[in-house]
């Protein structure tokens, strides 16, 4: 979450970017509960120096009934004191409702918009869309073809929106899976395999909504878990309450998890097959860093996704995100759109991966510090995030860029080392 502070210099700035990402914020009720704040705190310290001193004089008081008057008096302003802190403690609780449904600023470069129309396109792939010589099938009808995709069988054990992967096309997902943990180590990042539940306060701290009607989030009936979305939340959760040193920055961590979303609202043809489903696996990157650092890692984030789709020889382009489509913790994000020729009658771009910065929007709100050698006090951290391989859309993009007549697939050359061939079905 914001600064309070910061809120409270900048009021305007932070209306004015509320209105530009589509949010609704009480920000006067705020600024009036935190002069109330302030009014009732100096109130309770007011009260407890008078029953200080009132304490002090006691033993010099001879007089029994002066005494019995003064500890009666000290009695009455420590329950006065008591009163006003407790008012502070309720009005804080009340400022800090609201101040976390404050989004973070918005990046000035970021595009002003109100959705994803006004999202600006900054980049191209190596590769240009491919012309087919054959009518392209789409992912869904290739993977049940072959026998690689079965929703019907996941709607009888599971529900709508639950798959079987079976035959080659395990292969190729572990390959994938593969080929991004070893370039993310190259890069410098410490593989990890992360938990699939995490708890309700590390959601809210990542800036998840766990609860509610709009939620997305899968919740366990009588505890405090949910499954994750996004292995963001568990690698991001992972030093809550901690204060790491300042040279171990910046601190690169990817994740592999299952991933669980409700999509809610989301059917249509553009959400066909593997596109929009309710588990997936996903490797995710995920940095620690100084407040001086993130821009450029950000940066860096940026290059390592469009690598990553590179190797495997897809189409795709960058956006920069709007703000109107910006999620609340984000301070700025790009959107790699890989180009899906089995979408729509002629071929459509479609999202795959996501990089954002998110300032110290979420370390504050997790209570992630760093501390400096030879300097007082700690600092919140910068945390940045990026998707390196949704599975299911990275499967999409490569069915179908790389599909053939007779309806077998292409390896990328990237890739044929994990699978130990060239072409599967």
């Amino acid at each position: 979450m914001l600064d309070r502070k910061f809120i409270l210099q900048n009021l305007a700035a932070v209306q004015q970017n509320c209105v530009e990402r589509g949010v609704t914020c009480d920000l006067q009720s705020l600024v009036a509960l935190d002069q109330r704040r302030k009014d009732a705190d100096t109130a309770a310290q007011e009260f407890n120096r008078q029953a200080n001193e009132i304490a002090k004089s006691i033993g010099g008081l001879k007089d029994p009934q002066q005494r019995a008057e003064a500890v009666e008096t000290g009695r009455q302003l420590r329950l006065q004191k008591d009163a006003a802190q407790k008012l502070v403690d309720q009005l804080e609780a009340e400022i800090v409702v609201i101040q976390r449904t404050i989004p973070n600023m918005a990046h000035p470069a970021a595009p002003r918009g109100a959705n994803d129309q006004a999202n600006l396109e900054v980049g191209r792939g190596k590769y240009q869309p491919r012309v087919f010589d054959f009518k392209v099938k789409d992912h869904l009808l290739l993977g049940t073809e072959k026998g690689w995709i079965d929703f019907e069988g996941g709607a009888r054990t599971t529900g709508q929106g639950f798959y079987f992967l079976a035959g080659e096309l395990v292969l190729l997902d572990l390959a994938i899976q593969q080929l991004a943990v070893e370039h993310l180590m190259q890069r410098g990042f410490t593989p990890t395999i992360t938990p699939d539940l995490a708890k309700v306060e590390i959601l809210e701290g990542i800036g998840f909504m766990p609860r509610g009607p709009e939620t997305q989030v899968y919740s366990v009936e009588n505890t405090d878990l949910c499954l994750v979305g996004t292995a963001e939340i568990t690698l991001g959760g992972w030093y809550a309450g901690q204060t790491l040193e300042a040279e171990s920055l910046p601190l690169r961590l990817c994740g592999i998890s299952h991933c669980y979303r409700t999509e809610a609202g989301a059917a249509g043809r553009a959400s066909r097959g593997l596109y929009r489903v309710h588990q997936f696996t996903k490797v995710e990157m995920f940095v620690f860093c100084l407040p001086e650092q993130s821009d450029a890692m950000h940066e860096e984030l940026k290059q390592i996704e469009c690598d990553l789709f590179d190797l495997l020889e897809v189409p795709y382009r960058v956006v920069d995100t709007a703000t109107g489509d910006l999620g609340g913790p984000a301070y700025r994000k790009y959107d790699l759109e890989a180009w899906m020729p089995g979408r729509g009658e002629m071929g459509e771009w479609g999202e795959v991966t996501s990089t954002s910065n998110c300032t110290d929007y979420q370390s504050r709100r997790l209570n992630v510090r760093f501390k400096e050698k030879d300097k007082k006090g700690t600092q919140f951290f910068h945390t940045l995030n990026g998707t390196a391989f949704a599975l299911s859309r990275a499967l999409i993009a490569v069915l179908e860029n790389h599909q053939h007549a007779d309806g077998s697939v292409r390896i990328p050359t990237a890739l044929q080392p994990y699978l130990r061939r060239e072409r599967i079905g």
